[in-house]
């Protein structure tokens, strides 16, 4: 090896820590006020997405050919991690780094070709992905939303909800059954991926409904009343679409398990600054045992949830099985963020319930992920029975 040359590991680092500080800059730009005026007004960043996308961090996973970064899941989980580790909220983009894998690996080299660029270059969004219904909740195997083909064109009849950024999306996928579940075999046969130009849809058998909820998701329900997909949209093979979303979901673990962990240094670091400045009874309130040892120990515990998701990150790229580690990490992340953000919230008392220290929004944003996109039951489910081989509890 030449005297200028890096080892692959060194040249990996360097990557990093140059994702890192280029993230951090572009955050600088979006301070804690721009978030906690979004959170008052439940705006969408539409600025901050587009910086991310104008520097291509949201193409971080689509390969050079199609005009993206080609870059892995390590290094895109380090650039959502950044953003919440800056204060920012990553989830008002995070999906157009994985929903796309879908079309990527499943997709005709026709869409690949007309989608992939677009959406590498900014001048399309693949925000959305309509799953979840109000009847089945995590049971996908049981959605009613069907797709009946007519000649070139599917129609599609139902209704989808906790559809995020669909309002602000300009692609989304959509699962919907193909064959009437009465006439499968098995419930996960029957099931579709079709890819919707929300453009054309909204109005034309598409309606969309904003859900207001406790943190700024920009949250929707959806309802299908004759909407026409062409079927040159559909993603792969009819009746196949249930293997190609569960393909997806490693990546999805593993990334929204980086935006937790960046959470969880976000509440730490905020409550050692705190607890170092604040001033009661003449000392630092972080002189106090009470009020440090939380603090340390949410600190140990977000760090040991990034080293599962590192090894996470770790096997997904290198293409091996990795959906007991995707799913533990997601689990002990979004453990260590909550813990996180109590000591947070308790280190600073009444000032951790007050807009303009940001806590509060915080503590609201990080709650979600022991709910989504999996509630941590149905992980200590997964893990149960795939990995310790108890019998299946559902």
């Amino acid at each position: 090896m030449g005297a200028q040359e890096q080892s692959p590991a060194a040249e990996r680092e360097e990557l990093h820590r140059s994702l890192r500080q280029s993230i951090r800059e572009i955050s600088a730009r979006f301070p804690d006020a721009y978030w906690r005026k979004l959170d008052e007004e439940r705006a969408y960043p539409e600025a901050f997405v587009r910086a991310l996308t104008e520097a291509g961090f949201l193409a971080a996973l689509i390969p050079a050919e199609y005009g993206g970064s080609g870059l892995g899941i390590a290094e895109a989980a380090i650039i959502l991690e950044e953003i919440n580790r800056c204060g920012g909220n990553a989830a008002a983009c995070h999906a157009q780094m994985y929903i796309m894998g879908s079309l990527l690996r499943h997709g005709s080299e026709a869409q690949k070709r007309t989608y992939l660029p677009a959406i590498a270059g900014g001048t399309l969004r693949l925000q959305a992905f309509g799953v979840s219904e109000p009847t089945t909740g995590s049971d996908t195997t049981q959605l009613k939303t069907m797709a009946v083909r007519q000649g070139d064109h599917y129609v599609v009849t139902g209704q989808k909800v906790w559809i995020s950024r669909a309002e602000y999306s300009d692609l989304m996928l959509l699962m919907v059954r193909t064959t009437p579940i009465e006439q499968v075999t098995k419930r996960t046969e029957g099931l579709s991926m079709l890819l919707v130009d929300m453009r054309e849809a909204v109005g034309r058998g598409l309606t969309i409904r904003p859900i207001r909820t406790m943190m700024n998701h920009a949250t929707t329900e959806l309802f299908f009343d004759g909407l026409k997909v062409p079927v040159g949209n559909l993603i792969g093979e009819e009746g196949k679409g249930f293997r190609y979303l569960l393909d997806g979901l490693n990546a999805e673990r593993i990334l929204i398990a980086a935006e937790c962990v960046g959470d969880g240094r976000w509440f730490v670091e905020r409550a050692t600054r705190y607890a170092k400045e604040r001033v009661v009874f003449g000392r630092p309130i972080g002189q106090n045992q009470g009020v440090q040892f939380p603090i340390a120990r949410a600190h140990v515990n977000v760090e040991a949830a990034d080293l599962m998701r590192l090894r996470a990150a770790e096997l997904f790229d290198r293409g091996e099985p990795c959906g007991a580690e995707a799913n533990m990490a997601k689990l002990l992340a979004a453990d260590a963020s909550w813990e996180a953000a109590n000591v947070a919230v308790q280190t600073y008392g009444g000032f951790g319930f007050a807009e303009e220290y940001d806590v509060e929004r915080k503590f609201r944003e990080t709650r979600l992920y022991q709910v989504a996109p999996i509630s941590t039951n149905l992980i200590l489910s997964y893990v149960a029975e795939h990995v310790l081989g108890l019998p299946r509890s559902y």
